[in-house]
């Protein structure tokens, strides 16, 4: 009786179900105790902070609280002379002016604010370096809670830039970027791809508006593809290679989110066969993501055929409740304004991305990878003859 309730559809779905239960308990645990630590070590920060300003105290006071806490509590970790001034430095750089500027023009029109009534009215009545500096100080720390102490302490702590370390701090939030993502989006120069890169896509025209905005922030207007070691052109099946090759790291540039597929999913209408490059499932926009790879400029022919594609998506393979599928063409270059005309006509969500390769190899990796040379080789094995 006991094998024969196993073996049951019933009861796969029930022991399903409380894994997914058991998964989120942790998660909310691991949220919490990261909040109480976010909340800990910016207490103790700030009454570094305001104790050298008011009784004029030196920096030996750090070193003074380390040890002391190290000696009350030793068998907690963090008091760490390091991890004491990472708590002043934290305090410090999140409360200075030009953050809470910041803060206040990005967080109040940010769906993952998490403390909406406090952010609200911090932005109605605060100049931030007004009177009320600490309201807004306090809904700015609610928000770092999003983000694992680990990452502020080694990573984010690194990036000087208000502005930019405030873009890492909420994708981070946002894509629920590990340690090692978010230090390979750091490397990536994803910051300044986004800043220097126009978007450019339909999706406002085609999409409601929620979705549009999920849609934006999840494509990339570039992409960076360094980690394939290419250093020139190549054909388009051999670049397809090198992603599959390497589709973990290729998550990671998309972001978080992305669940992979399929590489030449294969699609039948009537008596013929059509193949997708890759195929994603989002599961934050709950849409299919469909992305064609070209080694040239993009034409307009591309939208067309993507657009054939996502309905040929959205007839046979989208899943109840699922939204619309969304395209994105990957090519070596773009025009906007011919991007741009190219999509006016077309009812499918469609985006469309550069993508870079490097210029040099890193230095780490050279005596460890083909030379320049071996490497043509092997692309050259690889194309057709003709």
């Amino acid at each position: 009786m006991q094998k024969n309730i196993i073996d049951t559809q019933e009861y796969r779905q029930f022991i399903a179900a409380l894994k997914d239960r058991v998964t989120a308990s942790r998660i909310s645990a691991a949220k919490a105790i990261n909040r109480d630590i976010i909340f800990l070590y910016w207490d103790i920060g700030k009454g570094i902070v305001e104790k050298q300003e008011k009784l004029k105290w030196g920096n030996a006071v750090v070193e003074m609280v380390a040890r002391d806490l190290r000696e009350s509590f030793p068998q907690t970790h963090g008091f760490s002379s390091q991890n004491v001034w990472r708590m002043r430095q934290f305090y410090l750089e999140h409360t200075a002016p030009e953050f809470l500027k910041i803060a206040t023009m990005e967080l109040k029109s940010s769906r993952i604010t998490p403390t909406k009534t406090i952010l609200s009215q911090a932005v109605r009545e605060l100049d931030p370096s007004g009177a009320k500096k600490e309201i807004l100080s306090q809904a700015v720390r609610e928000f770092l809670t999003r983000v694992p102490w680990g990452h502020h302490a080694n990573h984010l702590s690194r990036i000087k830039d208000p502005v930019e370390r405030f873009y890492y701090i909420r994708a981070t939030a946002q894509f629920g970027w590990s340690r090692n993502v978010l230090l390979n989006q750091i490397k990536a120069g994803a910051y300044e791809r986004a800043v220097a890169d126009k978007k450019t896509h339909n999706f406002p025209a085609v999409l409601p508006e929620y979705l549009a905005e999920q849609a934006d922030e999840a494509l990339k207007s570039s992409y960076n593809l360094e980690f394939l070691g290419i250093q020139r052109e190549v054909k388009e099946r051999v670049l397809e290679d090198h992603l599959i090759d390497q589709i973990q790291r290729f998550i990671l540039e998309l972001g978080y989110g992305f669940c992979f597929i399929g590489r030449q999913y294969r699609m039948v209408l009537e008596d013929k066969e059509y193949f997708i490059d890759l195929l994603f499932y989002h599961r934050f926009l709950k849409s299919l993501v469909a992305i064609e790879l070209k080694v040239g400029p993009f034409e307009p022919e591309y939208a067309g055929k993507m657009d054939f594609y996502l309905n040929l998506l959205n007839e046979k393979e989208r899943g109840p409740g699922d939204n619309p599928a969304i395209g994105i063409i990957l090519c070596a270059k773009k025009n906007d304004v011919e991007v741009e005309f190219s999509l006016k006509t077309k009812g499918n969500p469609i985006g469309v991305a550069s993508y870079s390769l490097q210029n040099s190899l890193p230095e780490k990796f050279k005596g460890k990878l083909p030379s320049p040379k071996q490497f043509s080789e092997v692309v050259r094995a690889a194309l057709p003859s003709k």
